[in-house]
């Protein structure tokens, strides 16, 4: 039996699409001899994958009433029927729409998180014979959201300015703890951030009693899978930033600079089944280990602001 390379190949270099866009592209086959198959399938699909987690709901509970899988995609195509492939190079190509025919209606962004995942795939099948292998290709793509236009005055209005002190610490808690005096303010330029653009902001230490050892900036993914028995709700950290290493001198402007990364994180979405939701904490750890935490709520968008949709056009 004659073997059979092939792949499969996009139209778009980046893989990213849109949803209502035609997903193009051929799958190209090379055979060093003239090859018998049994057809060949392509298979698109688009799948939200849930997972319940074991610190909410046991490991028992995890294991069996997991949340069943949501379909997005599921388009079949026949590229060609039971036959032969001929010697050397040959293409099949291909055009399906990116549109979602059922509940919801709607086609996420791509997103892989820890228990929730948002994954695209082409899968072409080559059958063969029984005493033949049949062999298999899979090709991932992303897609996103189309971007909105929002103006800078509505970014600017999401601007937080924020002060942490043993008095900001303490104003919920019943109990009083002794605790070194600082004070730390800052702001964040934006809490309705654009993925595609870093978060930045400003710190600046005013005083303290005990010398700083690192601040530090947490991104957190908070991933709520819902079921009939009730919800997983679980916050895993995706990366961790040093804005300072050492003690800091007071009164100095230290800049606040996270890179989102690609993948990891998605425009805030909440459905009636899941929710992908985001936070920062700020971490200001202590000499001593003491470690004092400011948490902030943030939420995702894909956006541009009108000047690049001019530069664009």
């Amino acid at each position: 039996m004659s073997a059979i390379n092939f792949e499969i190949r996009l139209n778009k270099e980046n893989k990213i699409y849109h949803e209502g866009e035609l997903l193009k592209g051929s799958v190209h086959f090379n055979c060093p001899a003239e090859a018998k198959h049994d057809g060949i399938i392509l298979t698109m699909e688009g799948v939200v994958n849930l997972q319940l987690s074991t610190k909410n709901v046991g490991l028992f509970d995890a294991f069996y009433n997991s949340v069943k899988p949501i379909t997005l995609l599921n388009n079949t195509l026949e590229l060609d029927a039971p036959g032969k492939l001929t010697a050397g190079n040959s293409d099949f190509h291909f055009e399906l729409p990116l549109v979602c025919k059922k509940e919801p209606r709607i086609l996420y962004e791509t997103y892989h998180g820890v228990f929730i995942n948002i994954n695209y795939q082409l899968r072409c099948d080559v059958k063969r014979s029984f005493l033949a292998k049949s062999l298999q290709k899979i090709q991932q793509f992303c897609i996103q959201n189309k971007p909105t236009v929002v103006d800078a005055k509505a970014l600017k209005a999401s601007e937080v300015n924020f002060s942490i002190s043993p008095e900001t610490i303490q104003k919920h808690t019943k109990e009083r703890v002794a605790m070194p005096r600082f004070l730390i303010t800052g702001k964040l330029d934006q809490t309705e951030c654009c993925v595609t653009r870093p978060l930045t902001g400003q710190l600046t230490v005013q005083h303290t009693e005990v010398a700083i050892k690192s601040i530090e900036l947490q991104l957190v993914r908070v991933e709520t899978c819902g079921c009939a028995e009730g919800y997983s709700k679980d916050a895993t950290e995706i990366q961790t930033i040093h804005i300072a290493d050492g003690n800091v001198c007071p009164k100095l402007e230290i800049p606040i600079y996270m890179i989102l990364p690609r993948l990891f994180t998605c425009p805030t979405l909440v459905t009636k089944n899941f929710k992908i939701e985001f936070e920062l904490n700020l971490l200001v750890i202590f000499k001593d280990d003491y470690v004092v935490t400011e948490n902030f709520q943030v939420v995702f968008k894909r956006t541009e602001s009108p000047s690049d949709n001019k530069i664009r056009t």
